[in-house]
Parts: structure tokens; C-alpha cells; sequence
């Protein structure tokens, strides 16, 4: 069993309210837009972190981290990039990838806007879990965790920072 802590476009703010979210979490995916390395970094330093870059992120997170994640947790296998879309609307990237790789998880970010959705046609679960940072034109920031126990994703639990500053 795997605990999960989600979060995407930081865009280099690290809320130190998000920490105490991450304490019973076994890792940490980052979906993108983190800003600088130093915010994986310090998120490393308290828990395993599985991160993908995003369309803000320079050449430090790049290389580090790639574009996109495909990984199996527990009996789940995930695809995570940052963007990506959504059912009925995903980017051509992301859905040639579903296509291929046929995830029950897959993650992105980028739109600021929190998502947890059910594509009955590709039989995965969505999930976009808005924005932790201070970028952007989300009013609330957000992150989400879950639980991954075998091939169960379950105990979803969105988590409102505050207001954006």
C-alpha cells in the first residue's frame, strides 16, 4: 500500500502548509510547472518525489525531471505529464500515450484547475490537482492525496491550501 501526496505548478512557491500534508505520505508526484530544482529538492528531502516538467520549468528541472512519467505503483500503472487535458478533451500527446499504454491513472496539471474525473472510455482515472503555488488565476490552492493498494486507488482526499497570495 502506497500513500500518495499530488501537487502541480508550484511555479517556485513551496507553501509551508503543504509539509504537514506529506508527513503519512509514502511519495510525492509533482505534476509539473515546479519552478526551480531547489522546490523538488527540498520536497525530496522529506519524502521520494516522482515529478515531470512543465511548459515554465528551465533547463535545471529539465534535466532532472522528464516529461512524462510511466511507472507502475503497487498494480496501478500511472502516466503522468503536464499537459495533458482531460476525457473528451485531451492534448494529442497525452492521448496517443493512453492509447499506447493503456494507464488507469493518469495525472496532469497545468490548467490551475482541479479535476478528478472517470474516462469510462479508456477505463483510467483522471486526476489534475489545480495549483499549490502562488501563480496563475486559481483563487484556492490545492493539492490531493490518495491511496494506491494494489490495483485500488482510493481514500481521495482534495486539500485547500488557502487563498492564493
Amino acid at each position: 500500500m502506497q500513500r500518495i501526496a499530488l501537487i502541480s505548478d508550484t511555479h517556485n512557491y513551496l507553501d509551508p502548509k503543504i509539509l504537514k500534508y506529506f508527513e503519512e505520505c509514502d511519495q510525492i508526484w509533482h505534476a509539473g510547472d515546479i519552478g526551480t530544482i531547489s522546490i523538488t529538492d527540498e520536497l525530496s528531502k522529506i519524502k521520494p518525489v516522482i515529478a515531470v516538467y512543465g511548459n515554465i520549468d528551465g533547463q535545471d528541472v529539465r534535466k532532472v525531471h522528464p516529461l512524462n512519467q510511466l511507472f507502475m505503483c503497487e498494480q496501478v500503472k500511472i502516466y503522468i505529464t503536464h499537459i495533458g487535458g482531460y476525457p473528451l478533451r485531451y492534448s494529442k500527446e497525452a492521448l496517443e500515450e493512453i492509447k499506447k499504454n493503456r494507464p488507469k491513472l493518469f495525472i496532469c496539471g497545468h490548467s490551475h484547475i482541479l479535476k478528478v474525473m472517470y474516462d469510462k472510455q479508456y477505463k483510467l482515472l483522471h486526476i489534475n490537482p489545480g495549483a499549490a503555488g502562488n501563480h496563475g488565476f486559481h483563487a484556492v490552492k490545492t493539492l490531493v492525496r490518495f491511496t494506491i493498494d494494489g490495483d485500488k486507488i482510493k481514500d481521495l482526499e482534495v486539500i485547500e491550501l488557502g487563498k492564493r497570495a
